[in-house]
């Protein structure tokens, strides 16, 4: 039988440990600086967690938003707990790390995106890309409007985009 590496799979197993490692950090020390970050998590992943209006709001995928404010971050082995702010709710989340789609700190332009491993896509990029635009942008930010403190927002990661 013949063997090969699956070096895809060893990278995103890499790249998941570095998310791990950045959120424990900021878990013990808070966020230093400008650092802040938007991830982007499948809200079907069967282990993900979260209030069921947001889960009808974002079906398929939700950004996040951490950075002002933020409470109860626990990270584990497997993913991260947290409540974030929506509209003056506290909502606590549960998002496993295999859950995340994209992981992005815009105050150092540094992201991760997983490309799906799944057989039965049948066409990643191309779902990929749907996925990220499947609301609209006014929908989910309004652009001229800034978040007030304490609110969680939900953006298209599309502006981070080359």
């Amino acid at each position: 039988m013949r063997h090969s590496i699956d070096y895809g799979s060893l990278m995103h197993q890499a790249m998941r440990g570095l998310i791990q490692g950045v959120l424990e950090r900021v878990q013990r020390e808070g966020l230093p600086g400008d650092h802040h970050f938007f991830i982007t998590f499948d809200t079907l992943h069967p282990d993900v967690e979260l209030a069921d209006w947001l889960s009808d709001r974002y079906p398929g995928d939700m950004t996040i938003v951490i950075q002002h404010w933020f409470d109860k971050l626990e990270v584990t082995d497997d993913g991260f707990a947290i409540t974030l702010n929506f509209g003056n709710q506290p909502e606590p989340l549960y998002v496993p790390f295999d859950a995340i789609k994209t992981f992005v700190d815009p105050s150092v332009e540094f992201g991760l995106r997983f490309e799906s491993q799944d057989a039965s896509d049948e066409d990643d990029e191309d779902d990929i890309e749907d996925e990220d635009n499947e609301a609209p942008m006014d929908e989910m930010v309004e652009p001229d409007a800034a978040p007030k403190r304490g609110e969680a927002e939900v953006v298209s990661l599309d502006k981070f985009r080359k």
